[in-house]
C-alpha cells in the first residue's frame, strides 16, 4: 500500500523561510484563535436565539407545532423511543415518624437494575387523595466516609414542609450524587466524549427516574392522580423543565435556579459551572425557551436569585419573556411567573415561599398565607434507604447502555439491499450528525496572502472562509513551473504535525529533503479550526469548556472540522490550475476519520473530486474518535468506511485490522474489491 506523504516535502520548502515570516504564533499573549472561536460561538448563538419560537406567531402554529417539538426533546434527552415502563419493583425499607407525617425510605427501578432512591413524605390524618409534590433534588454531597446518604437528605426541609401542609411529596435522589454513586460529569471530568456519539446525557436519566417517581406516586392510594406539581433548585430545577415539558401529568411546576439561555452558556460562559446533566444533546439546535414554552399552558412559576452567577438573571428573564409570549398566545398569561429575589445561588425562603403558595392555588385551589417552617428534622442516617447497595445495579455503567448503540449491520446480500443501508445513513448523518453544518455555504472568498520559493519547490499560502469568522490556511507545495497538476495531494494536518511542521519552521535551513521529495508533486497541507494558526487557549480546562460550547450548539468539534476539510477540497477546486486535477485525500488518526467524513459530501472518484483516500492510524470504532454527534446510534467507523470505498479508493493502516470486516466483505460483494486496502499497523504505529 502506498505510504501517506511526508510532511518533509513542506518542511524542506519553508526551512529557510526568513524568521518574520517563519512564525505562525505570537510568543506571547491570546492564542491566534481565540477571537476568532469568540466571534464564532457569538454568531452560532445569535443565529438560534433569533430562530427560537420565531416561526411560532398564533395559538394555531403552536398547536401544529407543539407535539413535534415534544417529540424532539425526548429524542434530545435520549427517550425515543420511549423505554419499556417495566416492573417498578417499589420495596419500602423502612419508616421514620415526626409529629405531622411518616416519611417511608423506599426504592424502585425506572429500568431493571436502575435504582432510584427515595423518601416519601406522607401527612398524617388524611381523609382522602392528596395533592403531591415531585422534589427533585440539586447538587448537594452528603457522605460519611465512603458511604453516600444521597443529596435528598440535603433538601429534607421541602419534603417536611410539603407534608406538614397536607401534601404527599416524593423525594428522589440524582444519579450522580445519590446513594449509588453514578456519573453526571463524563465529558468534561472523565473524557467520555463518546457521550456525544451516542447521543447519550445523564439529563435523560433524570427525565425518564421523574416520569418513573410519577408513576409511582399514581400508584399510591394516598395521591390524587390529578393533581401532581414538580419543583426543585439547581440541578433539581433542570429536571423540573425535563419533566415538566415531556410529562403532562405535571400539573404545576416551580422550577428554582435550573434554566437559561444559551447566550449566558455559550457567549457569557455558564456552561463552565454546570456538568452534563444540565443539557440535552441538542441535535434540533433548540434555545432553551423552547423548553419552557413546552409547559404551557400549565400552571408555571420560574423562581431565580438576582445574583445568580450560573443562572444570570438577564438569561432567565429573555427565557421567560419568550415563554410568555406563547402563554399568551394560548391564552393563559395568568398561568406563568417570574419571581426573583435578592441573593446568589442558594436555597433560601424568599425562594421557598413562593413555590408553596403556588402549589396551594393551582394544586389545592387555595390562597392562603404561606410561612417558611422548612426545617429538615431527621439525621442523614435515619433516611438512608439501603443498608447494603444492590448487586445488580446498573447505575454505575448507566452510560453505556441508556442510549442503544446501532448493532453491526450484516454484509449486504445485493446492490438494492446496500443502497437501502447506504442512504439511510447518509441520511441520519445529515440530519442528527451534521444539522449544525451552516445552510448555505458561504462564498470561500480565497485570498493568496504569499508566495514563497525554495530550491526548486514553490510555496503559495492561501486563506478561505469555512464558516462566518473562520478563516483557514492552505499551504500550496510544489515544483517550480509546474501547472495544471493531474493529481493533487490534500494533507490534513493534526495537532502533532501542525507542531512538527512549527517546529521545522524555526529551525536552521536545511533544505536537502527536497530533492528526495520532488517527484511527490503537488501537495497541499491544511490546518482545520483550532490546529495551527488557529489554535485558541492551550489550557485543558479551556480546551474542555470549548468543546462543550460546540455541543451546546448541537454541533461538535470534530463535526465542524468535517465541514472545514470539505470546504478545503472545495477551495483547492476552486483554484484554476487543479480545477480538472484528481484529489487525493490524506491525513493520521482521529483527523484521518473526520477527512473520511468530509469525503462522503463531496465530489468523488467518478466527478473528478476526491480520487482516493490515504487514512493512516484510523480508529476502528467511534469510541476512539472522531467526536459526531450522535453517530453511534446509526453507524460506526467500518460503515462510513464502505461508504468512502464505493465512491473513492480507501487505503487504510490499521491496529486492528480485523475491525474492517464488513468494508471488504461489502466490497468484495459489490465489486468494489479493487478500491479498498487495508494494511496491519503494529501496536506501536508503525
Amino acid at each position: 500500500m502506498r505510504r501517506p506523504i511526508a510532511m518533509s516535502v513542506l518542511l524542506a520548502a519553508l526551512a529557510a523561510l526568513p524568521p518574520a515570516v517563519r512564525s505562525a504564533q505570537p510568543e506571547s499573549g491570546p492564542a491566534p484563535g481565540d477571537g476568532m472561536i469568540a466571534a464564532y460561538f457569538r454568531a452560532e448563538t445569535a443565529g438560534l436565539k433569533e430562530a427560537c419560537l420565531a416561526d411560532v406567531r398564533s395559538q394555531e402554529d403552536w398547536q401544529s407545532k407543539r407535539e413535534r417539538y415534544r417529540r424532539e426533546l425526548l429524542e434530545m434527552l435520549g427517550l425515543d423511543p420511549m423505554p419499556e415502563r417495566t416492573d417498578l419493583k417499589a420495596t419500602v425499607t423502612g419508616r421514620v415518624e415526626s409529629e405531622k407525617f411518616t416519611v417511608e425510605k423506599l426504592h424502585f427501578q425506572s429500568r431493571p437494575g436502575l435504582y432510584v432512591t427515595g423518601n416519601l413524605y406522607v401527612p398524617k390524618g388524611l381523609d382522602g387523595p392528596a395533592p403531591a409534590v415531585l422534589y427533585v433534588c440539586g447538587h448537594a454531597r452528603v457522605k460519611e466516609g465512603d458511604v453516600s446518604f444521597g443529596n435528598k437528605v440535603a433538601y429534607q426541609r421541602h419534603g417536611c414542609w410539603f407534608a406538614a401542609n397536607g401534601y404527599v411529596c416524593l423525594t428522589i435522589d440524582s444519579l450522580q450524587l445519590g446513594e449509588i454513586e453514578s456519573i453526571h460529569h463524563g465529558t468534561y471530568r472523565y473524557g467520555m466524549w463518546w457521550w456525544n456519539n451516542r447521543g447519550y446525557s445523564p439529563a435523560g436519566v433524570e427525565a425518564w427516574n421523574c416520569v418513573r417517581a410519577i408513576d409511582y406516586l399514581q400508584s399510591r392510594p394516598e395521591v390524587d392522580p390529578e393533581r401532581i406539581g414538580v419543583t426543585g433548585r439547581s440541578g433539581g430545577g433542570a429536571y423540573s423543565w425535563w419533566i415538566s415539558a415531556i410529562d403532562e401529568r405535571i400539573k404545576a411546576a416551580v422550577p428554582v435556579a435550573g434554566i437559561t439561555d444559551l447566550e449566558n452558556h455559550v457567549v457569557d460562559g455558564c456552561v463552565e459551572g454546570h456538568c452534563d446533566c444540565m443539557f440535552i444533546v441538542n441535535t434540533y439546535r433548540w434555545d432553551y425557551p423552547l423548553v419552557a414554552a413546552l409547559v404551557s399552558p400549565r400552571p408555571l412559576l420560574i423562581g431565580n436569585s438576582d445574583n445568580d452567577g450560573i443562572f444570570p438573571l438577564d438569561g432567565v428573564w429573555r427565557t421567560y419573556q419568550k415563554a410568555r409570549r406563547i402563554y399568551k398566545l394560548c391564552g393563559a398569561e395568568d398561568q406563568i411567573a417570574l419571581k426573583v429575589t435578592q441573593g446568589p445561588h442558594k436555597d433560601t425562603p424568599e425562594l421557598r415561599i413562593p413555590a408553596f403558595a403556588w402549589f396551594n392555588q393551582h394544586l389545592t385551589g387555595e390562597e392562603r398565607p404561606v410561612e417558611d417552617q422548612a426545617e429538615g428534622v431527621f439525621e442523614p442516617a435515619q433516611l438512608k434507604v439501603f443498608d447494603q447497595l444492590p448487586a445488580d445495579q446498573i447505575n454505575t455503567e448507566i452510560h453505556e447502555t441508556f442510549v442503544k448503540a446501532a448493532d453491526a449491520p450484516a454484509v449486504p446480500k445485493n446492490r438494492k439491499q446496500w443502497e437501502a443501508m447506504r442512504d439511510g445513513w447518509r441520511e441520519a448523518l445529515l440530519e442528527k450528525t451534521f444539522r449544525g453544518w451552516p445552510e448555505k455555504p458561504e462564498p470561500l472568498a480565497l485570498e493568496r496572502i504569499g508566495c514563497f520559493q525554495n530550491e526548486g519547490r514553490r510555496v503559495d499560502e492561501y486563506e478561505f472562509t469555512s464558516q462566518g469568522p473562520v478563516r483557514l490556511p492552505l499551504y500550496v507545495v510544489g515544483k517550480v513551473g509546474e501547472e495544471s497538476p493531474r493529481l493533487v495531494t490534500l494533507r490534513v494536518l493534526d495537532e502533532a504535525e501542525w507542531g512538527e511542521f512549527e517546529r521545522q519552521l524555526h529551525a536552521d535551513s536545511g533544505g536537502g529533503e527536497g530533492q528526495e521529495n520532488a517527484a511527490a508533486g503537488v501537495v497541499v497541507y491544511f490546518s482545520p479550526r483550532g490546529v495551527g494558526p488557529t489554535a485558541w487557549n492551550p489550557d485543558e480546562k479551556k480546551q474542555i469548556q470549548i468543546r462543550r460550547r460546540f455541543m451546546l450548539l448541537g454541533q461538535t468539534l470534530d463535526g465542524m472540522r468535517v465541514w472545514d476539510v470539505r470546504r478545503a477540497i472545495q477551495a483547492v477546486q476552486s483554484l484554476d490550475a487543479f480545477q480538472t486535477a484528481e484529489i487525493r485525500l490524506a491525513a493520521r488518526g482521529v483527523t484521518a476519520g473526520v477527512a473520511l467524513y468530509a469525503s462522503l459530501f463531496e465530489p468523488t472518484l467518478f466527478e473528478a473530486g476526491v480520487t482516493a483516500l490515504e487514512l493512516e492510524a484510523l480508529p476502528a470504532s467511534h469510541r476512539d474518535g472522531p467526536i459526531l454527534l450522535n453517530v453511534r446510534r446509526y453507524l460506526d467507523m467500518p460503515q462510513a468506511v464502505a461508504m468512502a470505498a464505493e465512491r473513492s479508493t480507501v487505503s487504510i493502516s490499521s491496529a486492528e485490522s480485523d475491525a474492517w470486516r464488513f468494508p471488504l466483505a461489502a466490497a468484495k460483494k459489490l465489486g468494489w474489491e479493487g478500491r479498498l486496502a487495508v494494511e496491519n499497523l503494529a501496536p506501536d504505529g508503525r
